[in-house]
């Protein structure tokens, strides 16, 4: 092997889901971009349905994911260092702990359901159930993605190539990425 191959960079993944990524994120940008602008609209609503919000939901949801994404990111290392089982119980143990962020935000939904806000309530409510449904539907594909990946490695299956785990990895870490933004803009931001 030549320094030249050695220090060669390149993206982590297949190239798919590098132009997919783009899209999403281009699409979560346009959706935070309405919320902010419908917020300098609307801002007294905004203000009153904020309070009504949970933000230690939110900060769990956070920690729960950023944790996620850092064993994620462990499997990474060990699929690269050729530990395919140990790279599978970090995905898992990611999986683990990203569901805490499924039941916080089901509880999260049903608490303002019962009090009556819902997509129809104001302008705030609809973005807020939408934006946030979006990124809770993005989650749970990227779980889905992150069982096939530790399945797959636990079986040996990236011997020769770990693209497949960087993919999943990829993936994840963008709907990580995007909640860290979406949590401060619709949670704590006035």
């Amino acid at each position: 092997m030549n320094t030249q191959t050695v220090n060669q960079k390149r993206l982590p993944g297949d190239l798919a889901i590098w132009i997919f990524i783009l899209a999403e994120l281009t699409v979560f940008a346009a959706l935070f971009l309405m919320f902010s602008v419908s917020k300098s609209m609307n801002v007294q609503m905004f203000a009153e349905g904020q309070q009504t919000l949970h933000p230690l939901m939110g900060l769990i949801n956070t920690l729960s994911l950023i944790t996620s994404s850092y064993f994620v990111a462990k499997a990474v290392l060990f699929a690269s260092k050729g530990q395919l089982k140990k790279s599978a119980q970090w995905i898992w143990m990611g999986i683990a702990i990203a569901s805490i962020y499924l039941v916080t935000k089901f509880m999260e939904y049903q608490e303002l359901m019962a009090l009556g806000y819902n997509l129809r309530t104001n302008l705030f409510y609809t973005l807020y159930f939408f934006i946030t449904f979006f990124h809770f539907m993005h989650v749970l594909m990227g779980i889905v993605i992150l069982i096939a990946v530790a399945n797959k490695a636990k079986k040996g299956g990236y011997d020769d190539d770990i693209t497949g785990v960087e993919t999943g990895a990829s993936y994840w870490h963008m709907v990580d990425m995007v909640w860290v933004v979406l949590f401060p803009l619709i949670y704590v931001i006035q």
